[in-house]
């Protein structure tokens, strides 16, 4: 049996997708490709010349899209008074704090996100374990718990993405939708891209962006140049 649909063999039929590529070529190319009847989603994998058993090379954080990622996220608030107010007029879908631990220990999980305040968290851990093999676990690395309740909630509703590097060393994310179009796409790829190379770690030693490919939700990768990422990035 084929791996891939025959829509998908159809489109890479000619395709040369093993040559490096500028980061504009390969999204122009990505959109080009896409057949989907959806608006896919534009995904990019970077591998990273880091080894993440190591505390010290681990690569995670989060970065706001200037365009946004397309997706509607739900935002759940875990506050009380006027910080709970706060997440309220800032667009939190849901606020609260004992009642909605219940309601997740009752197995209620119709959210994307989770934001905290630092007193909260002792409430929290009750569904620590729930929430973390979920990734849905407030964090402070994240900027997810914080006082600061209404700008993280705008800035998540805004198209802010979290990332964490995989056990292989390479981080993915899911950078907007095909139907934003290829400029768009491009300042989102660079914001990750930059965001990326920033969080290099002192302890990682040789070639720190090994390889990036992008791609859309159903459709063949491309390769883009890792010099050519760091150039248009400076």
């Amino acid at each position: 049996m084929p791996k891939h649909g025959k829509q998908y063999r159809n489109t890479i039929e000619g395709l040369n997708r093993s040559v490096l590529m500028t980061l504009e070529d390969t999204i122009k190319n990505v959109i080009k490709n896409s057949y989907a009847k959806f608006d896919e989603t534009f995904d990019i994998a970077i591998k990273l010349g880091v080894d993440p058993r190591h505390a010290d090379q681990m690569v995670r954080s989060s970065v706001v899209l200037p365009h946004g990622t397309g997706k509607v996220t739900r935002v759940l608030v875990f506050a009380k008074g006027e910080k709970e107010a706060e997440a309220r007029e800032a667009g939190a879908d849901y606020v609260g704090a004992d009642e909605l631990v219940a309601k997740i220990q009752g197995g209620w999980l119709d959210f994307d996100k989770t934001v905290a305040t630092p007193d909260m968290m002792g409430t929290v851990g009750k569904i620590g374990r729930v929430l973390g093999p979920r990734n849905l676990m407030p964090n402070a690395k994240l900027g997810t718990v914080t006082f600061d309740i209404a700008n993280i909630v705008k800035e998540i509703k805004s198209g802010k993405v979290d990332f964490r590097v995989d056990k292989a060393g390479i981080v993915h994310a899911g950078l907007g939708k095909i139907s934003f179009g290829d400029a768009k796409l491009l300042d989102n790829a660079k914001a990750f891209i930059e965001k990326i190379i920033q969080l290099k770690p002192s302890s990682s030693k040789g070639i720190y962006l090994k390889s990036i490919t992008v791609s859309s939700t159903m459709g063949a990768g491309f390769k883009v140049d890792p010099l050519d990422a760091r150039a248009i990035i400076k």
